[in-house]
């Protein structure tokens, strides 16, 4: 099994990664929603949504709004919010959820780069594009690879709940192996996430195979301009064509 399929359905991932920031979800939301000027009849897909907080912030918005993730329990924890125009499914992303539906995909944080073969990473963004609409825009956020590599922390150690869960990080084969080990209930469990080092470079190469023109690059969910060297996120916007 890959690693996402076990790690990302587990409850030790959400118990983990649970503190999400939602404020930060909403404040990107409403950043990208202005700056796309989206019409009101726009229909929008979050690829890889988790528990769906930008999915609802979108829908909260009035836009009729899909989530799709490959957990399970994921979609599980999405659906327990209730908008009438709020969707969610269980779907893998590297195949077409609904054909020639959307006027906006979003893929954020980090979200991506998760397949063995860069054929996936393709098959993904092909995908994508069957599921947009002519001339729809995709959105994707990704780490700043150059900035994880200079500030990367080899060890720490996190105590959530009671448990304390030991991850060790190291860079190989141009990918950020994070190692997580951690006992529960005199049990010891082992996880591991491995997800590639893409630059800006690595997705120009991608986006020109599967069919997208790039408009905006951002380094933060502020919408500042890109610095390889010391923005934080590399946020994509871009078109089908």
């Amino acid at each position: 099994m890959p690693w996402f399929k076990e790690w990302f359905n587990s409850p030790y991932y959400h118990k983990l990664y649970g503190k999400r920031d939602h404020k930060e979800a909403e404040e990107l939301i409403n950043k990208l929603l202005n700056f796309i000027q989206a019409p009101a009849d726009w229909k929008f897909l979050d690829l890889a949504c988790g528990k769906g907080r930008h999915a609802a912030q979108i829908a909260g918005k009035g836009y009729e709004t899909y989530g799709v993730d490959l957990s399970p329990d994921s979609i599980v924890a999405a659906n327990e919010i209730k908008k009438p125009n709020l969707h969610f499914e269980v779907h893998d992303m590297r195949q077409t959820f609904k054909s020639s539906y959307f006027d906006v995909v979003l893929n954020l944080f980090t979200s991506f780069g998760y397949f063995d073969c860069e054929d996936d990473n393709i098959l993904a963004l092909n995908a994508v594009k069957s599921n947009l609409k002519s001339n729809g825009l995709f959105i994707q956020d990704y780490f700043n690879a150059h900035k994880v590599v200079a500030t990367l922390k080899p060890k720490e150690t996190k105590l959530i709940d009671g448990i304390e869960f030991h991850i060790e990080k190291h860079i190989e084969n141009k990918k950020v192996v994070k190692n997580i080990r951690f006992t529960d209930k005199d049990v010891e469990y082992r996880f591991c996430e491995v997800v590639s080092l893409f630059d800006k470079e690595d997705f120009e190469r991608f986006y020109s195979k599967a069919g997208f023109e790039i408009l905006h690059v951002f380094g933060d969910y502020a919408l500042n301009e890109f610095d390889a060297n010391n923005s934080d996120r590399l946020l994509i916007i871009s078109k089908s064509v």
